[in-house]
């Protein structure tokens, strides 16, 4: 089993225990901490894909985002810097970042994405949120999967030149982490993170819409120019792309015997299942807790 499925694992257990989710927070980002730098690289291939097996607004995927989190944490540490989680659920950032050698701070939020997800929106990146949580800190981060950034153009591009949201991936961390890139007195991550701050539109501001991913690959390309690449850039995108099949069958296996366990319910079954997905018992409850709360203002 590899260190992904050990993750799962392990967020499912923590899932049915009975502690809050600071606890349970401080729990994964310990198993986070005691990883290799391998087993890290293989989380970064991984962590941008939210399993179909976990479900939506569960305790587990809370738990996931959180794994998504730390993990995020530990890719900045591995390539120099100084980072932080932090504990707050909303309002604020995830992630407090620190140069060791270049006297500048950020804040981070990780992002996955179900592959069933259907067409995201700007809303779903956050990029007006995390600048607002940059507070006193000099640069904001967003970490995405390299392949749910839009291809063409998105308010979120236009959203991230307005505010200096740095659009960053898992897959320019792999990239990073495999060829031993780290911040030091010589190699400053800066330019990469203000990138938005100093990108020029070429045209008319409806232009500032167009995607930018492919300038901000020439530009982490360009700060590692002087360094010795042991992978490249593309292969590393190709192998990428060979990763995401693989797993993409595996969420439709998924699917595929969900949809087989459902035809095989019973007619009492069936009915039974959809009342429990639709959650009418808890609607009919709160309607109730509504209805008994109106005698308070008698």
């Amino acid at each position: 089993m590899n260190i992904f499925y050990k993750m799962l694992e392990k967020i499912e257990i923590i899932s049915k225990q009975n502690n809050n989710f600071i606890e349970n927070s401080i729990k994964i980002n310990e198993f986070i901490k005691n990883i290799t730098k391998e087993e890290l690289l293989i989380l970064l291939r991984e962590v941008g894909t939210i399993p179909e097996s976990i479900k939506h607004d569960s305790t587990e995927e809370k738990l996931f985002s959180k794994a998504s989190d730390c993990i995020l944490s530990r890719a900045f540490i591995e390539i120099g810097l100084k980072s932080n989680i932090l504990t707050e659920r909303s309002d604020s950032a995830d992630i407090i970042v620190e140069s060791i050698f270049h006297n500048y701070t950020l804040v981070a939020d990780a992002k996955a994405f179900r592959m069933s997800r259907t067409a995201k929106n700007q809303k779903d990146f956050k990029v007006k949120a995390l600048s607002s949580w940059r507070k006193d800190n000099d640069y904001a981060v967003l970490c995405s999967p390299y392949f749910q950034y839009p291809v063409k153009e998105s308010q979120i591009y236009k959203q991230s030149l307005e505010d200096n949201v740095c659009l960053f991936s898992w897959e320019y961390f792999i990239f990073l982490i495999e060829n031993n890139i780290v911040e030091s007195n010589e190699v400053s991550f800066a330019s990469i993170w203000d990138f938005s701050n100093n990108f020029e539109i070429n045209g008319t501001m409806k232009k500032a819409k167009n995607s930018f991913i492919g300038e901000l690959d020439n530009k982490i390309l360009e700060l590692v120019n002087n360094q010795k690449i042991y992978c490249e850039f593309k292969a590393i995108i190709e192998q990428q792309i060979k990763s995401l099949t693989d797993r993409g069958n595996i969420e439709k296996k998924f699917w595929k015997e969900e949809e087989n366990r459902i035809r095989n319910l019973t007619y009492e079954k069936a009915i039974e299942e959809l009342i429990i997905t639709k959650k009418l018992n808890n609607k009919i409850k709160q309607i109730e807790k509504y209805i008994g709360d109106l005698k308070k203002y008698v």
